[in-house]
């Protein structure tokens, strides 16, 4: 199985699930798969105190998608470092192939 598993089509917008881990020493979105967990999996360096790592991974996850960060809401997960996000303004085609450009590097 692959990370398409994480993204999910509900024809509002695109529904990815993601694993974070804040306070790494690089930003690196996506930084992989886990197929345990089926989520794609981001590193952050901030820390997750006040919704900063929130912010900082909507802000990549939109720089990466091309699109505006207001199209990006955390649907649940938003103080765990297991989330899901409501993205709109991309396709599910759209998202799959932007991620597999990076996941396959």
């Amino acid at each position: 199985m692959s990370f398409e598993e994480a993204i999910k089509d509900i024809g509002s917008g695109i529904i990815v699930d993601i694993e974070v881990t804040p306070g790494s020493r690089s930003i690196s979105v996506p930084s992989g798969y886990n197929e345990w967990r089926k989520r794609i999996e981001v590193k952050l360096t901030k820390n997750a105190e006040k919704g900063k790592a929130n912010e900082q991974l909507i802000e990549c996850l939109a720089a990466l998608l091309g699109i505006s960060s207001s199209n990006i809401l955390i649907s649940s997960g938003a103080t765990s470092s297991k989330k899901s996000l409501l993205i709109k303004g991309i396709s599910y085609g759209q998202a799959v192939s932007i991620f597999a450009a990076h996941l396959e590097k």
